[in-house]
């Protein structure tokens, strides 16, 4: 019962008392009735030892004893999701829940931990992968997709806390422009009174005499004009040049952490999300941080020491004209406040659109070969051009509020000048006022517009930088759901392989492997045969610790993958995987990718030996042909062979082939199937093939279907038994007739 929700265990509780103690197995609830679509009900779906119970507003709607129930699932309705189950007795459906969308994990997760118990008999689930909440508890609105961090309720401050904790190493250069930006506002500050003194002393002075003395004072003062000016910029450039190092610095720090922590990341993890979005994270988001911490930080820093210095004068010389010139500013924050909502709703919706097209682009370019096939160059234009509108919609849209917004600000803070031409121009008139001290307060009140008006412009910089700030912090918190083991290294790996009833499904709600048990020696040859969709590169992928098991375990000579290293695990395994993927660079770089160290002989060997030697010599720069991206200057054949030679020099004690022979002419087929063959002499193989006739030389052949394990045993063997193989080579023999 541990696994049960307080609050759930409660409501079984209520609904359920004659459930003893001990006998509960598993319970979920949900909130869609269960016989009209339209309507909402309260159903409570209870699993004991003995019996499945179904409760509806709180009424008893379904009894079913465990033994006629077969496996349950989790299916996809438009607009909710629904579990159901088969009788056993009947082979009848029956549906025990209905739910909104935003159940789906949670209900995917209940039914796995059902079937485990159905299956086993066994209510331990400790074992078994455990799915996080998809709902944001404070909000209780979904998880954006392919994140677990909820970008309405991430705290900005602690946002900003964090980016700063990631420039400890720069304090000292931080700490040094601050202390650079109270002397550039204490020159600033003094300016206004040099000019004061230059004009009541010198150029309204018209009762002094001009001698030597004079012009030479006069003099001074030009030059300590020029001075504090000099000196002012000159400490403006030694800050902008600390703070460029210390932000360029902290943006490499931060894009590297975002890079690294893409790379913790399992392929489902990745792969719920676009290439295209990846790289604006990456690169993008953090340039935006960058400008953000070198252009706008140290200018809005320096206005702000500058607003109360001069605040501060100002209160002294005339509190009241200090109060007048400064009231409007409570107002602006005011403003700001009131639309801060609506400017990050915007700022999120053009971030989004902006990522997205960005994934079109990616996938144009990166597909063009298909592109230019079908003739689509038009509608990928269309495309692409709809998505650009559509930011541009947006750009406009938050242009305009700008539009309108900032000149009745402006206008608002403008409001101060007034006051204080009406100010000085009494008090000269008045002749309470000098020309110099005139110049001075209005040079000072010009300081404090200057600052206002900037500061006026901060909140829409800072909004951007927050988009793209949360959406970083979004990669960097979320959880690795593969996380690396502590053994780093498998000393003298024999190559057992033992899959323990594992059971795995890519979404919460479903389940592509279930009850897997395989069990494999050091040295034999399996081959994975089944109709497409059947869970063989599934297990494949489990194997190589791809993806983690949602129950089960999978050993190598004993000890748990879950407790090797990632680096150690795959350091043990060679793969050649169904999509030939090349790099872009040389051949030479392609083949050694695995292992960097290789000499020229041991690459050339493997080319040899993979088939691929003979065309690579034919190729214009032979080894140092540049192949381009994704290796399409070549043909699929050649970019397999490039593929087998990768493994081959890797030199494996486990090998992994999916489908690695299916682009390749008879005759280079029988090349490589005798390299496979030498090659998986005294190692573990593993091969999935369609072609079955490529599985030859494979000591046992497993038939999987319906993601279990239908068939295990020699060709003859399952030839003999007539079952799911013996039709898959009865095809393939149609097949094959059907084309000569």
């Amino acid at each position: 019962m541990s696994n049960i929700p307080a609050r759930l265990l409660e409501e079984v509780r209520r609904v359920a008392p004659q459930i003893e103690e001990g006998t509960l197995v598993e319970a979920f609830a949900t909130n869609l009735d269960l016989r009209e679509p339209t309507k909402r009900s309260k159903t409570v779906t209870v699993l004991t030892t003995t019996e499945l119970l179904v409760y509806v507003e709180d009424a008893l709607y379904l009894r079913e004893a465990c033994e006629n129930v077969k496996q349950l699932s989790v299916c996809h309705g438009v607009g909710c999701c629904y579990v159901e189950y088969v009788r056993a007795d009947s082979d009848e459906i029956v549906c025990c829940g209905r739910a909104d969308n935003r159940y789906q994990g949670m209900l995917g997760q209940s039914v796995k931990r059902m079937n485990h118990y159905l299956r086993y008999g066994d209510a331990d689930f400790s074992r078994m992968k455990q799915v996080e909440e998809a709902i944001c508890p404070k909000c209780g609105k979904p998880y954006p997709h392919g994140t677990h961090v909820c970008p309405r309720c991430a705290s900005k401050t602690r946002a900003i806390r964090r980016l700063f904790g990631l420039a400890k190493a720069e304090w000292w250069r931080i700490a040094l422009s601050v202390v650079l930006f109270f002397i550039s506002t204490g020159v600033s500050v003094i300016i206004p009174m040099i000019n004061r003194i230059m004009v009541d002393d010198y150029i309204q002075n018209t009762q002094a005499e001009v001698t030597s003395v004079f012009l030479l004072g006069f003099l001074g003062i030009v030059l300590s004009l020029l001075a504090t000016n000099i000196l002012r910029r000159l400490i403006g450039v030694v800050r902008s040049y600390f703070l460029t190092i210390a932000g360029n610095n902290l943006i490499v720090r931060l894009r590297d952490t975002v890079f690294r922590k893409i790379q913790e990341l399992s392929i489902a993890r990745v792969s719920s999300r676009t290439s295209g979005e990846l790289m604006k994270r990456v690169n993008g988001d953090t340039r935006q941080i960058k400008q953000f911490l070198i252009n706008q930080i140290p200018n809005m820093l320096e206005q702000l020491l500058l607003l109360v210095a001069i605040s501060v004068i100002l209160f002294v010389y005339d509190p009241l004209m200090a109060l007048l010139i400064l009231v409007p500013m409570p107002l602006v924050a005011l403003a700001f406040r009131m639309f801060w909502r609506f400017m990050r709703v915007m700022f999120n919706r053009r971030w989004q659109v902006n990522s997205q097209g960005s994934a079109i682009l990616h996938d144009i370019f990166s597909g063009i070969r298909v592109v230019k096939s079908y003739g689509m160059e038009k509608r990928e234009e269309e495309r692409f051009v709809n998505m650009a509108a559509q930011e541009r919609e947006l750009q406009l849209r938050i242009e305009r509020f700008w539009a309108v917004l900032m000149p009745m600000l402006h206008f608002l803070m403008g409001f101060g000048e007034f006051v204080l031409l009406y100010y000085v121009g009494t008090q000269m008139l008045a002749g309470k006022m000098t020309a110099g001290e005139m110049s001075q307060f209005s040079s000072y009140a010009s300081m404090v517009f200057g600052p206002l008006m900037s500061l006026m412009h901060f909140p829409r910089q800072f909004m951007n930088m927050m988009t793209s700030l949360t959406r970083v912090y979004e990669i960097m918190d979320e959880t690795v759901d593969v996380e690396n083991g502590e053994q780093k290294q498998i000393p003298d790996l024999q190559g057992y392989i033992d899959i323990n009833h594992i059971s795995f499904g890519y979404e919460e709600s479903d389940e592509v492997l279930h009850d897997v048990d395989l069990h494999v020696k050091p040295g034999e040859f399996i081959g994975l045969v089944g109709k497409s969709g059947v869970g063989k590169s599934t297990l494949i992928n489990l194997i190589m610790r791809m993806y983690d098991v949602d129950e089960g375990s999978i050993c190598i000579d004993g000890t748990d993958v879950r407790n090797i290293s990632q680096e150690a695990l795959r350091a043990q395994m060679g793969v050649v995987l169904q999509e030939n993927f090349l790099f872009t660079g040389s051949v030479y770089q392609n083949l050694t990718y695995a292992k960097p160290n290789a000499t020229r002989e041991e690459v050339i060997q493997a080319a040899k030996m993979a088939g691929a030697h003979e065309f690579i010599i034919r190729l214009p720069d032979g080894y140092n042909t540049y192949v381009g991206e994704k290796g399409h200057t070549l043909s699929g054949g050649e970019r397999q062979r490039i593929s087998i030679a990768r493994a081959l020099l890797h030199n494996p004690k486990i090998l992994i082939l999916d489908e690695a022979t299916a682009s390749l002419d008879t005759e280079t087929e029988k090349l490589i199937q005798d390299a496979l063959a030498a090659l998986s002499s005294g190692r573990t193989t593993i091969a999935i093939a369609h072609r079955l006739s490529t599985l030859r030389n494979a000591t046992r052949l497993v038939v999987m279907d319906k993601g279990s394990i239908a068939e295990i045993g020699t060709h003859d063997e399952l030839m003999e038994k007539q079952g799911i193989y013996y039709g898959l080579v009865m095809a393939q023999r149609e097949m094959t007739k059907m084309g000569d």
